[in-house]
């Protein structure tokens, strides 16, 4: 997608809220995994810091190349993001402590996440009135459904409620977003979308 875009030096119909969102999750769930929220949780930490660097690159690459619309609405979300990562941070280290504060981590990051797996079907009424999947990319709906897969097994094993919950509701709207997928995945021309858009 991202090749594309620079290639193109254009985002076109592609929609930036699932990097953003995405973004938002990782920051929490970094945040979350740190020791002084919860224990033996490190690898949490530790992926989802890098996930919150790639995450960033990609956001930045929509403010470069969007059109100032869709800039603008990226930039405010974004500025969003940042302050309500930053209030979460700030109310944990404040207000809670122990089991109380890994609740309250727990509890914001598990709904970000719900949230973050369910942004790519922002273009849900692009797909189906277009009957185009061309800007809802495949790998990201699959990318979904095996990063779901594999941290829900990771949350039941490790007993963590909070990422079993969280990535089983993921799972389910990656399958939904596959689906959708595989139903319009015949019609990917620009046509449908410039019909989208004079309609």
């Amino acid at each position: 997608t991202f090749k594309r875009i620079i290639k193109n030096k254009s985002t076109e119909q592609f929609s930036g809220i699932p990097y953003v969102m995405t973004l938002l999750n990782c920051l929490l769930t970094a945040w979350y995994g740190l020791p002084f929220i919860t224990s033996n949780n490190i690898l949490v930490a530790t992926i989802n810091g890098v996930g919150a660097a790639i995450e960033l690159t990609y956001v930045f690459i929509f403010l470069l190349y969007g059109s100032n619309k869709q800039k603008r609405k990226i930039l405010v979300i974004f500025v969003l993001v940042l302050i309500a990562f930053a209030t979460a941070a700030v109310i944990s280290i404040s207000f809670f402590h122990g089991k109380n504060r890994r609740f309250f981590c727990g509890m914001a990051a598990t709904i970000i996440t719900v949230v973050m797996y369910a942004s790519p079907l922002s273009n849900i009424r692009l797909v189906i009135r277009t009957k185009s999947v061309e800007y809802m990319p495949f790998f990201l709906s699959f990318a979904v459904v095996v990063s779901c897969t594999n941290w829900f097994i990771y949350g039941m094993l490790g007993m963590d409620l909070f990422i079993g919950i969280s990535t089983c509701i993921g799972l389910i709207l990656g399958v939904v977003q596959l689906i959708l997928y595989f139903i319009y995945r015949e019609k990917k021309t620009s046509t449908a979308v410039d019909e989208f858009q004079y309609a």
